[in-house]
């Protein structure tokens, strides 16, 4: 998350809008956020909903950390598409480099599908 927030304007200048999804509470996120300076937007997902419909939800997690996900970041288009999924691991999260990669490839896909829906 600290990465995305350093490269913020990075992002946001090849059209992308991080917001993390986390099972915490809002002011547990708040704190967090304040702490580690994040500006974009921190949803709370109690019920862990958007992770189960993802299908991340860490089925091993128990106690404390039931409802946690396997780490992953979607690249969701303006239509509520997925056009990519990175995952990574609890130590090892995507890069800011790869989601720019994954945006390029999604973009590309994206003109090639409208493209062949243009043809028809």
């Amino acid at each position: 998350m600290a990465d995305l927030q350093a490269n913020l304007a990075k992002l946001e200048e090849a059209g992308i809008q991080p917001v993390g999804i986390s099972y915490d509470a809002v002011e547990v996120l708040e704190a967090f956020a304040k702490e580690k300076q994040i500006t974009y937007p921190l949803l709370s997902d109690p019920e862990s909903a958007a992770i189960r419909a993802y299908g991340i939800l860490n089925e091993r997690a128990a106690g404390r950390q039931e409802g946690i996900p396997h780490p992953a970041t979607f690249l969701v288009d303006q239509d509520g598409i997925v056009r990519a999924m990175l995952t990574g691991t609890v130590t090892q999260r995507p890069t800011v480099a790869q989601l720019l990669s994954a945006t390029e490839d999604a973009e590309a896909a994206a003109a090639v599908d409208g493209g062949a829906a243009a043809e028809e």
